[in-house]
């Protein structure tokens, strides 16, 4: 279950029918005073469901909200210590809300794996999901009380010898692949809520799991995750494991940039909240098919087509061009994609990798179009 908040961001001359997002600086007057300006756009904290090979299963839970005035929170963290201040009335409520929504809507708690990134680490997000029973691989970054409460957990982590070695290949600035060797620390470690919370949120076993480069690399910034999670690390193969699941929350990244950049979301027209809402909505179903698309041509070629596809789509598929059939004489799924992305401008050479998901969006988006004319002249009505 992966977990991530995104901002859409709207070109309008009135905001207040929207709403707002962050106030930034534009500049500064004369006097040298600084002038800000409002971002008008709607925030959209969204968990994505996928399987450990990466294949997107959809939206278990998403939540939208914007603001009507900013609180002035820097100026706020002067006399107030944020970490005294409950949950339910920060805006960090959501990762709560998701967990337990995603979490009741799959059924088996324990199936569950939740993954977030630094914003996640939050200590009641960690009692929730002990609460729900299910589980969690979060980017940690609070240092927090450990032990008896006389050290912290960077302290213990200190102490940890390397536990193993993991290879791994990544990219610098410019797309040039290269090795990282990861030294792998972990411990089980005694976990303290908040000083001002320990009163509201019990104590909690939970692993850390530390994954840093060995030597300083060139032409990037070196790898230095720090993982905690409730699940137990003993071995280097369970540690590997848990670094995996982390990795896998890219992918939420990606389809947001599939509701951006292929869906354009953003170049909505809509004058209210509501109704960019109500758009957004639809988009993700459409964004998350576009994605389940792509990834399933890459982890299951073999299955039929009519599993992604419908009958019309197939046979229309069939028309522009040769898809191969299986044992069966059904058109497989590799094929229609493959068609499907070459009607987005995939050329499908020998040596290309398989199609992305904006191909595959202006695909469909063609797909779509054929589909309508192909109604519309045989007398049919279009979608009913």
């Amino acid at each position: 279950m992966l977990h991530d908040t995104t901002e859409f961001t709207f070109k309008r001359g009135d905001i207040r029918t929207v709403g707002m997002t962050r106030k930034a600086v534009a500049g500064a007057y004369r006097d040298g005073a600084l002038r800000y300006y409002a971002s008008c756009g709607i925030f959209m904290h969204s968990s994505l469901v996928v399987t450990t090979e990466g294949l997107p299963l959809g939206l278990a839970a998403i939540k939208f909200w914007n603001r009507d005035k900013f609180k002035g929170t820097n100026k706020l963290k002067r006399s107030i210590n944020p970490t005294r201040v409950p949950i339910e009335v920060k805006e960090s409520i959501r990762w709560l809300d998701n967990l337990r929504h995603s979490t009741a809507l799959l059924g088996d708690a324990s199936r569950c794996v939740h993954v977030g990134d630094r914003e996640s680490d939050i200590y009641e997000l960690f009692c929730t999901a002990h609460d729900v029973k299910t589980h969690f691989v979060l980017r940690t970054c609070v240092d927090r009380l450990a032990g008896d409460g006389e050290h912290t957990i960077a302290a213990e982590m200190a102490e940890v010898h390397c536990k193993g070695l993991h290879r791994v290949e990544v990219l610098d600035r410019h797309g040039n692949p290269s090795e990282a060797v990861l030294e792998l620390r972990f411990r089980r470690i005694h976990v303290l809520p908040p000083i001002g919370k320990q009163s509201r949120y019990p104590q909690l076993e939970l692993t850390v799991l530390h994954a840093t480069e060995r030597t300083k690399p060139k032409g990037r910034a070196p790898i230095a995750w720090k993982l905690i999670t409730d699940l137990p690390v003993n071995t280097r193969a369970s540690a590997i494991e848990k670094l995996n699941w982390y990795a896998m929350r890219w992918k939420i990244e990606t389809y947001h940039k599939i509701m951006k950049s292929g869906c354009r979301v953003e170049q909505s027209k809509l004058r209210t909240a509501e109704r960019l809402v109500n758009f957004l909505a639809t988009s993700c179903i459409l964004g998350w098919r576009i994605f389940w698309l792509t990834m399933l041509n890459r982890s299951a070629e073999a299955i039929s087509a009519t599993c992604a596809f419908t009958p019309l789509e197939i046979d229309i598929l069939n028309r522009v061009g040769r898809s191969q059939k299986d044992t069966k004489g059904s058109a497989t799924i590799t094929s229609c994609v493959v068609q499907l992305a070459k009607l987005g401008g995939y050329l499908a050479r020998a040596g290309d990798a398989p199609p992305g998901n904006m191909v595959m969006w202006r695909g469909m988006s063609r797909l779509t179009d054929i589909e309508i004319g192909f109604l519309l002249g045989s007398g049919a009505k279009p979608y009913g």
